[in-house]
């Protein structure tokens, strides 16, 4: 990348002894990580979707005074979050969900089915080899890390990293701000709940899993957009319309101006599949689902931008 490329990542403090590591402008594969710790241990949140990109991650830990960080939670198992683990290891173990493990596992090298011409660089499935069920609670130092569970929501393995005393919060893919959110792995009813506890936990910084450093306020956007999906499912279902008849007669309104529009379709999918009484996080047929997509982006499937 260029000094100008717009994509280069920057670095957010958040509070002493943490910050963010943010990709713009947040699209697919441009995914946010984090990092915090003192001179004598480090703990990283995510990963990157290239070897390059986990590199560049790599430098700013180390740029900031931080050992190599000993532990990485992956917030859940997709391929932008958790390519670059080889990156940190040995020197890491990796921490996640249960589900998270199986999930990427089962996933594999995913995102090179879904856009082989790009170069992700040396890439090991690396899943976590410290899980947990419901909830866990680290220590890096002074610092309190807590990992929960918040039940199938973006995919049936997040997980939420919660820094009580700094007033931080690790959304991962439960919160795109400025971007669309992503279910068809997951659930619309259970990204409902999944909100109830972000908001629980009260912290005034949010670093989602894509976009800019915000506060609890992306909890109301994010909302009312899976109320909108809801309710255009249920009136499209009623109709007898497909996922895809349905996201094309939508109005957008407010959402409009969010990145990654086309997964209005993928989400849709989901609902449908709640509708017909399938379990939460039920696998979808993902050949229909990025193939309705790449018919809402005009025929051409959605680039990845790493």
């Amino acid at each position: 990348m260029s000094a100008t490329d717009p994509t280069d990542p920057y670095v957010v403090a958040l509070a002493p002894k943490v910050h963010a590591f943010v990709q713009p402008d947040g699209g697919w594969c441009l995914n946010n990580a984090g990092f915090l710790g003192d001179p004598r241990e480090s703990l990283l949140v995510d990963t990157a979707a290239t070897e390059r990109r986990a590199r560049l991650l790599r430098e700013a830990v180390l740029a900031h005074g931080l050992p190599l960080p000993g532990t990485v939670v992956s917030t859940h198992h997709h391929g932008d979050h958790t390519y670059g683990n080889g990156v940190f290891l040995p020197e890491a173990r990796i921490v996640g969900h249960e589900n998270c493990r199986r999930e990427q596992l089962a996933a594999g090298h995913q995102l090179h089915l879904l856009w082989p011409q790009t170069d992700f660089g040396k890439v090991d499935i690396l899943p976590p080899s410290v899980t947990y069920h419901e909830r866990l609670t680290l220590y890096v130092g002074d610092i309190e890390v807590r990992l929960l569970h918040p039940g199938p929501a973006h995919t049936t393995g997040d997980t939420v990293v919660h820094l009580p005393e700094q007033g931080v919060v690790f959304t991962g893919d439960l919160v795109f701000h400025g971007g669309t959110p992503f279910l068809p792995m997951g659930s619309l009813a259970g990204s409902l709940r999944a909100l109830e506890l972000l908001r629980s936990l009260d912290a005034p910084t949010v670093v989602p899993g894509h976009g800019r450093v915000t506060d609890p306020s992306a909890y109301d956007a994010t909302e009312r957009y899976l109320l909108w999906v809801r309710e255009l499912a249920a009136e499209g279902y009623a109709r007898g319309a497909t996922p895809l008849e349905t996201a094309r007669r939508a109005e957008p309104g407010e959402f409009a101006a969010w990145r990654e529009s086309e997964r209005l379709v993928a989400n849709l999918h989901r609902a449908y599949a709640e509708l017909e009484g399938l379990p939460e996080g039920h696998p979808l047929d993902p050949a229909a689902v990025f193939g309705d997509m790449a018919a809402m982006n005009g025929g051409e499937p959605v680039a990845c931008h790493a």
